[in-house]
């Protein structure tokens, strides 16, 4: 019997020498094959389109010192470069439960770490929310290190479809995971002004948190929806039409990035989660067991400072970390998205 052969179908080709939008970054979107076009980004300061550059790798396994037979957590799988470098310490000998709530990347990770060799035997992969890291040992299990990078994955910012930055425009949605809860979108909806100048200080420190609250509410009182990222961006360079021509690019830059941080924090109520997982963490770490946190913002920071010392003060961390660690400057030219981080480490007694 002939079989009719599928007809060859091009590529989209993209308008001049380099592709911008993220769907045409065919190479960087398979880096099994693009080897040498991965690492010429990377050398250049650059994330590749759909992957994440670890943060800090080193200081964090100078610090948990994970050895064969040990059983930790990677409570925020991500892209897994944390995860597969904690695999390697144990030697194929103990276990490593990785938590993520992302069902898209999650699935995608598990499938890159398996193919490098790291199978049930030495790793599990639970679509689970870290403030439930207390469901990892119910069988009585006490974990000899954990590790909780609080940072967003470049996937998830670099996908348009995810809605987690302003520089492209995609549907307003920032959640962690999109097919629980309510988007961006709809939480603006129905968030009063107060409300919402509330949210912008308290989750970013937004300077212009009134006036921004303000041109949402004009919005809504027009009948004009914000459904995309390049709605709210507009709204926000609206709002700060006022500010002198010389300063308002750079302001307009940073009130951006500070609403959508703050407007994620929210929908994925960050700050409560993150509060439940620190109540939780000296119950789940066995004697002598390690904790380091990788934070990225004065909010995440001031609870995981707040949290360590005082459970310092009460005998049941026997060490802290007495300032944070922050990465060499070399890691923030190779990679500028580790500049705002900050590591702090917790030993349980």
């Amino acid at each position: 019997m002939d079989h009719q052969e599928k007809p060859h179908k091009r590529r989209v080709r993209y308008a001049g020498t380099h592709p911008r939008n993220y769907q045409e970054k065919y190479k960087e979107l398979q880096p099994e094959k693009y080897g040498d076009t991965i690492e010429k980004v990377i050398r250049k300061g650059g994330t590749p389109a759909g992957m994440h550059i670890s943060i800090m790798v080193k200081e964090i396994l100078d610090f948990l010192q994970i050895r064969p037979g040990q059983t930790g957590v990677d409570a925020t799988l991500g892209y897994g470069g944390h995860t597969q470098e904690m695999l390697k310490c144990l030697e194929n000998q103990g276990h490593i439960y990785a938590l993520d709530i992302d069902p898209i990347e999650s699935v995608k990770t598990r499938e890159r770490l398996r193919k490098l060799g790291f199978g049930d035997e030495i790793l599990t992969v639970k679509l689970l929310n870290f403030a439930n890291i207390d469901q990892v040992c119910e069988e009585g299990r006490k974990l000899d290190f954990i590790l909780a990078d609080l940072g967003v994955s470049s996937m998830q910012i670099d996908n348009p479809e995810r809605g987690f930055t302003y520089k492209v425009e995609g549907p307003l949605d920032l959640r962690m995971n999109p097919q629980k809860g309510i988007s961006a979108a709809d939480r603006l909806r129905a968030c009063s002004r107060e409300e919402f100048v509330g949210m912008l200080a308290e989750n970013a420190d937004e300077p212009y948190a009134e006036e921004i609250a303000d041109a949402v509410e004009t919005c809504k009182r027009r009948g004009k929806e914000i459904l995309t990222t390049w709605d709210l961006k507009n709204v926000i360079e609206k709002a700060l039409e006022f500010l002198p021509a010389s300063e308002r690019k750079d302001e307009v830059k940073k009130s951006c990035q500070r609403t959508f941080q703050a407007l994620r924090i929210d929908v994925n109520s960050e700050f409560e989660v993150l509060y439940e997982f620190l109540e939780k963490l000296p119950e789940v770490l066995a004697p002598g067991g390690r904790a380091a946190i990788l934070t990225f913002h004065s909010g995440e920071d001031r609870l995981v400072k707040k949290s360590f010392k005082e459970f310092y003060k009460a005998g049941i961390y026997s060490e802290i970390s007495k300032d944070v660690i922050r990465p060499s400057k070399e890691e923030c030219i190779r990679n500028s998205r580790a500049r705002s981080t900050k590591m702090r480490w917790a030993i349980r007694a």
